[in-house]
């Protein structure tokens, strides 16, 4: 009768006469519940249960047990047999229905949590294994940016001596009677200097790089009249030569910072305001406030400007503009980026085509000094 009215609901439904072949059904056909009756011959319905729960393939079912016993102890014997409920006879069919379906969703719950932890451990196992092979990668290039850092001061070093030798003898034949040289091996000695003084600041560069990797400083206060100064007159030659216009403000607001640093960065932004800007170059310098309550250091050309692809390259390294027949080593902007960035700034360029360029880096604006007294 319980059969028909379960198959009658909808069920697909496995019988069987004892529990010997109820153990064997179960193995087989993996069902997703269990109904137990107690009395059986053979095995009663109790030891079928525990044999069930010790087997691997099984344990997992939930058993509901069917029987006329109604004592506790019996009750009992049965869930700690490993029964999920116990129903009694006689049945009441919409009874049985109902808690089928009760259990069938437990069940399924249990089943989706199941293989949600699968999931869950699978996900986890795989991060691990991502997070370790970025461990890895971070320590590659960790020590790769050692050996670069070693390679660069190495390799500045080491052209250092002979660059400066070439330099010195280049100089001297300048100074010597301008008459002993034709004007061709004038103009081959003075590209012979070019070169060199261009050589000279790639070396430079390559040591404040390998510095900047490694070096932790302390900022303080900046004297910004000294150090615009001291830029100017690190690149006097070069302003002299190219006839160009500086105006700088009378004061400048105090902000905190590493003036050896923040020196070498208007030493870059004021050469290459002078190789790009226009013929004489008219550069201006100046400051207005920047709206996250740092200062904002600017210079602005007269030259051609840039465009908006060109102004989205322009602080990557080894970038040079093709359109500006001027020769560039590509690594000065990159060095501006990594220096403000490593001060806590940000860099940017401002410029349309024909209307000139304003670079800008931001620094903390110094605390004010505690009153006297």
């Amino acid at each position: 009768m319980l059969f028909n009215y379960l198959d009658k609901a909808g069920y697909r439904l496995y019988a069987a006469e004892d529990g010997e072949s109820a153990l064997e059904r179960a193995k087989y056909a993996q069902p997703d519940l269990i109904l137990l009756d107690v009395m059986m011959s053979g095995l009663d319905g109790f030891e079928t249960c525990l044999r069930l729960q010790a087997d691997e393939a099984t344990k997992d079912i939930p058993v509901i047990f069917m029987t006329a016993l109604t004592e506790t102890a019996e009750k009992l014997k049965g869930f700690q047999a490993g029964g999920v409920d116990y129903i009694t006879k006689p049945l009441q069919y919409a009874e049985v229905l109902a808690r089928i379906e009760t259990h069938l969703k437990l069940r399924q719950l249990q089943k989706d949590l199941h293989r949600r932890n699968e999931q869950l451990q699978q996900e986890i196992a795989q991060r691990q294994q991502v997070e370790a092979a970025l461990r890895q990668q971070a320590h590659e290039l960790q020590a790769h940016n050692e050996d670069l850092n070693a390679f660069s001061r190495t390799v500045a070093h080491d052209l250092k001596s002979p660059l400066n030798a070439l330099i010195g003898f280049a100089e001297i034949l300048q100074l010597k009677d301008q008459a002993v040289f034709s004007e061709r091996q004038l103009k081959y000695l003075q590209n012979i200097l070019d070169s060199a003084y261009q050589i000279n600041n790639i070396t430079d560069e390559l040591l404040l790089l390998a510095r900047l990797r490694e070096t932790e400083v302390v900022q303080k206060p900046l004297n910004m009249t000294a150090i615009v100064a001291q830029s100017q007159l690190r690149l006097m030659g070069m302003i002299t030569k190219h006839q160009a216009e500086i105006v700088t403000p009378s004061t400048w607001p105090s902000a905190v910072g590493y003036a050896p640093w923040i020196e070498q960065v208007w030493v870059n932004y004021l050469s290459n305001a002078i190789k790009y800007g226009g013929r004489p170059p008219h550069i201006e310098l100046g400051t207005t406030p920047h709206p996250n309550g740092d200062i904002c250091f600017w210079i602005r050309d007269n030259g051609s400007g840039l465009t908006a692809e060109e102004q989205s390259k322009i602080f990557t390294e080894f970038t040079r503009l093709k359109q500006v027949k001027v020769e560039g080593y590509g690594l000065g902007l990159s060095i501006v980026l990594r220096i403000i960035k490593k001060l806590g700034g940000q860099v940017g360029v401002e410029s349309e085509r024909g209307q000139g360029c304003r670079f800008y880096f931001t620094l903390k604006a110094a605390s004010p000094a505690p009153p006297a007294g």
